[in-house]
C-alpha cells in the first residue's frame, strides 16, 4: 500500500547549530538527531573551521552510520546580519519547524572588547533575529554562563540577572549583555531555554578535555613542582568556592533538557551543588599528584601586577592574571530548582571528589593539550 501524502503532514524539524565543530556542538549534534529519525541538522561553520568541521562530521557519521547524510555544513558568520547566509538558505531555515542551538561564543577571559562584543552580543542578537523570523520556532537553546553574575557578592539564583553586579572581564560583561537579549525575546513570547554552565572541565570518567585553562593552571603549577608544591593564593582560599563541572554532565543536561517541556522558558544553572573551596581544590590536586601542598598568601593586586609586568613571573607561573579573579570569586550559585529539574530527566552532577581523579590522570597522560579555545 502506498503512503498517502497530505498537505497537513508534519514537516521534519531542522536543527541549526552555531559553534560547530566545537566541543558542545560536536557532542550535542548526534544526540539531538537521535531524538527524531526525521530531523535534519544544519551546522553553521566559519570558513576557517570548515575543514575541521568536515573531519568532525565524518568521524561522527562513521561512529554512528544512522546519522549519515542528515547534517549539512553551511558557511556563515554569526557576527553578520542574517548569519552571513544567502537568501535561499535563510528562507529554507525559516520555512519549517526550526530548533536552534546557539553555542558559538568567545570564551577567552582576556578577550579584547571589540571581539567579545561582536561575537557574544551582536552574534546572539543576529541569532535571535533569525529565530524571530522562523515560521515555527520549536525552541532556542542558548548556552550562557554562570558568570553573568559578575562579581555579585552572595548567592546568585537561576532567575537572577540584573543585580547591579560589576564584571571581571569583557567575557563576563558581554555574555551578560547577550543573555539580556535572549531573556527579552523569551519575555516577548519566544520559546527559549537558557543554560548557565560554571567552569567546564574534563569528562568525569575519562578526564578528556579539549583545553587546559581555568583550574588546570593551578593543577599544572602544582604538578610540575617537586615533592613540596608551593601554591601562592590570594584572598582567603578556605572560604571562596571554585565551581567546576565535568563536560559530560553539561552535555547530558542540555541533551536531556532540550526537548523537556519542564525546561521551556527556564534558566538552568549547570553548576556544582557542593563545589570545593579554592583551598580544597588545590589540596585535591596535590593529593592526586603525590605532593605536599604549601600555600603562600599573596595580595591579589600584587599578584596580577607581577604576572603582567615583572620579567619572568608570568613565564614561571604560566598563569594568566585574568584567572586570579576566579580564585577570589565572591559568588555562589543556587541550583535547587535546576537539581530538581534534572532529577526529572535522570541527570546528576558528579561531585568534585568523583571526577578529580580522572581530571588529574588525563592531564598527566596528555601534557601537550593547549589552552586555546575556538574563536
Amino acid at each position: 500500500m502506498e503512503a498517502r501524502s497530505s498537505p497537513e503532514a508534519a514537516l521534519p524539524t531542522t536543527v541549526l547549530f552555531t559553534g560547530f565543530p566545537g566541543f558542545l556542538g560536536s557532542a550535542l549534534l548526534p544526540r539531538t538527531l537521535r531524538r527524531s529519525p526525521d530531523a535534519q541538522a544544519v551546522a553553521l561553520v566559519q570558513e576557517r573551521w570548515l575543514d575541521q568541521a568536515r573531519r568532525t562530521l565524518e568521524r561522527l557519521e562513521a561512529t554512528e552510520p544512522a546519522l549519515a547524510g542528515r547534517t549539512r555544513l553551511v558557511v556563515g558568520d554569526i557576527t553578520r546580519p542574517g548569519l552571513g547566509l544567502d537568501d535561499d538558505e535563510a528562507a529554507s531555515l525559516r520555512s519549517g519547524p526550526l530548533e536552534i542551538f546557539h553555542l558559538a561564543a568567545v570564551y577567552d577571559l582576556s578577550v579584547a572588547p571589540e571581539l567579545a562584543w561582536s561575537v557574544n552580543v551582536e552574534g546572539t542578537r543576529n541569532v535571535v533575529d533569525l529565530a524571530r523570523g522562523a515560521d515555527e520556532l520549536v525552541r532556542l537553546q542558548y548556552v550562557s554562563t554562570c558568570y553573568v553574575s559578575g562579581r555579585y557578592p552572595g548567592l546568585f539564583f537561576e532567575d537572577d540577572l540584573e543585580l547591579g553586579q560589576r564584571f571581571s572581564n569583557h567575557y563576563e560583561h558581554t555574555k551578560h549583555e547577550a543573555e539580556r537579549i535572549v531573556a527579552k525575546a523569551r519575555d516577548a513570547g519566544m520559546p527559549v531555554t537558557i543554560y548557565r554552565p560554571s567552569v567546564v572541565v574534563g569528562d568525569s570518567r575519562t578526564g578528556e578535555t579539549q583545553k587546559y585553562d581555568g583550574p588546570y593552571y593551578a593543577l599544572q603549577l602544582i604538578a610540575r613542582q617537586g615533592r613540596v608544591a608551593v601554591m601562592p593564593l590570594p584572598g582567603d582560599p578556605s572560604r571562596v568556592h571554585f565551581n567546576l563541572v565535568p563536560s559530560d554532565f553539561v552535555v547530558d543536561a542540555i541533551a536531556a533538557l532540550a526537548p523537556h517541556p519542564g525546561a521551556l522558558n527556564r534558566t538552568v544553572a549547570l553548576a556544582a551543588p557542593h563545589p570545593p573551596t579554592v583551598l580544597g581544590l588545590c589540596e585535591a590536586f596535590a593529593a592526586h599528584t603525590d605532593k605536599k601542598l604549601r600555600v603562600v598568601p599573596v595580595p591579589t593586586t600584587l599578584s596580577r601586577f607581577s604576572i603582567d609586568h615583572l620579567p619572568g613571573v608570568g613565564r614561571l607561573f604560566k598563569l594568566p592574571s585574568s584567572t586570579l579573579d576566579y580564585l577570589t570569586h565572591p559568588t555562589d550559585y543556587d541550583v535547587t530548582a535546576t537539581t530538581a529539574l534534572l532529577a526529572e530527566v535522570g541527570v546528576r552532577c558528579p561531585t568534585f571528589a568523583e571526577h578529580v581523579g580522572a581530571m588529574v590522570a588525563y592531564h598527566r597522560e596528555h601534557p601537550d593539550v593547549g589552552s586555546a579555545a575556538m574563536v
